[in-house]
């Protein structure tokens, strides 16, 4: 029996039978929810709110997020420079700003290496499968 009304589908992304996927905002609320019974898929949701509400509104003060063993959330200065209009080919001047950015922690990058040694379903858009697990330690 189902303790909640999207277990299945948690279950599912957990034991990878949807590989292609991204985890979603509504999936981690069904993964906080799934891993705590006694609380509420409504208190799931409010937790998973407050906590990217919390990290959006540090950044938002020019704040530094940094959370041990996951990673950090800081801003990057983007300089003003000339762009092209990709439709017409005319010069456009791109004003300075700030954009967030996001970098992995200790133990997340170590647990995601070991995760590619372990498993061959692994897509990356960027490099081919082989030079991937050449750098494996496996």
């Amino acid at each position: 029996q189902l303790r909640h009304p999207d277990q299945q589908n948690f279950l599912n992304i957990l034991g990878q039978q949807v590989k292609s996927r991204s985890m979603t905002r509504s999936d981690l609320i069904t993964a906080l929810a799934f891993r705590f019974p006694k609380l509420m898929a409504t208190d799931a949701e409010i937790s998973v709110k407050e906590i990217l509400d919390a990290i959006i509104q540090s950044l938002a003060k020019g704040d530094r997020v940094e959370i041990r063993g996951f990673g950090s959330f800081d801003l990057n200065y983007r300089p003003p420079r000339t762009g092209r209009n990709p439709k017409s080919g005319e010069k456009v001047e791109v004003p300075a700003k700030y954009v967030p950015h996001f970098k992995a922690g200790k133990e997340l990058r170590e647990r995601v290496e070991e995760s590619a040694c372990n498993t061959t379903t692994i897509k990356n858009r960027r490099a081919p499968k082989a030079q991937l697990f050449k750098a494996c330690r496996c």
